[in-house]
């Protein structure tokens, strides 16, 4: 019966948000997050935490109720984000320039791209905006509970014209897919903050410890294909976002090698995420 509530709630949430006029669906869920704020649940008080090992004890409580509207605007671009056309996805999603030459130079030659990203701004859209672009694009999706809210969003990324494997599950292992579509030119972004297979790599993050997977690194070194890190903020009507070129080292054990490229991810995350921590939804444990 949860389940199918929780299913339930999903499917009524694409609709009905689909349905409502912009301004009003930015209102409900501008309230929803000021209520999540005031409320102070887990979540809410994990996100604190996060927030403070990034800009430090003196951190401002505002940054707090700040970062929750940005995570709840996420959800809200979402839900909405199958009714828009490939050029509102376009438009909504503005890369700089010149690292926007530099991908188009890259794929032009029929190269494949690592793209690893935190969760930061809607990554959603940044998908839809590499579609948009008529770039092939493959990625990785964690297996949610229960299985239909699962397919609903493998459903929902499928619909903005990219592929989604499962993380665990599949007929094949994801990274060989991956490397396979890579050496065919195809765009692969993963998100990469975030470990959850408990066999990361270890990196320093702020000061402190964490793991982050080692896949994105793992497929730069075996293909060859540039890799870069996604930073992405919101501005008042879209998204911003710039590239970061990661060079993963070419000498020495893959297991250092692979060490090395993923604490490089991890400061290039870092840079961002001091930029613009309020866009930065990590509401789960994330240090050790």
């Amino acid at each position: 019966m949860k389940d199918q509530l929780t299913t339930l709630g999903f499917t009524a949430g694409w609709r009905l948000v689909r349905a409502l006029p912009l301004p009003v669906a930015q209102a409900l869920f501008r309230r929803v997050a000021d209520r999540a704020w005031k409320s102070n649940g887990p979540g809410t008080q994990r996100l604190r935490r996060n927030y403070q090992q990034v800009v430090g004890a003196d951190m401002p409580e505002t940054l707090v109720r700040d970062g929750l509207r940005s995570y709840a605007r996420y959800w809200m671009e979402a839900f909405r984000l199958p009714s828009r056309t490939r050029e509102q996805n376009a438009a909504g999603f503005n890369m700089r320039a010149d690292c926007h030459e530099e991908m188009k130079s890259v794929i032009a030659e029929g190269n494949g791209l690592v793209l690893a990203l935190p969760h930061v701004a809607n990554w959603d859209a940044a998908a839809a905006w590499v579609v948009a672009n008529d770039w092939r694009m493959i990625t990785v999706a964690e297996r949610l509970k229960p299985e239909a809210v699962y397919r609903k969003f493998l459903d929902y990324r499928e619909s903005l014209g990219m592929r989604v494997l499962p993380l665990t599950g599949g007929d094949r292992p994801p990274l060989d897919v991956l490397a396979e579509h890579l050496e065919q030119g195809w765009v692969v972004p993963l998100l990469a903050d975030r470990d959850l297979s408990r066999g990361g790599v270890e990196v320093d993050f702020f000061g402190g410890k964490t793991r982050m997977p080692a896949g994105p690194a793992l497929l730069a070194i075996r293909t060859g294909a540039p890799m870069y890190t996604v930073d992405c903020w919101y501005s008042q009507d879209r998204v911003e976002a710039v590239l970061r070129k990661i060079t993963p080292p070419a000498e020495g054990p893959l297991d250092e090698r692979v060490k090395r490229t993923v604490q490089l991810m991890a400061d290039a995350f870092a840079i961002g995420i001091a930029d613009h921590p309020q866009d930065w939804h990590m509401l789960q444990k994330l240090w050790l």
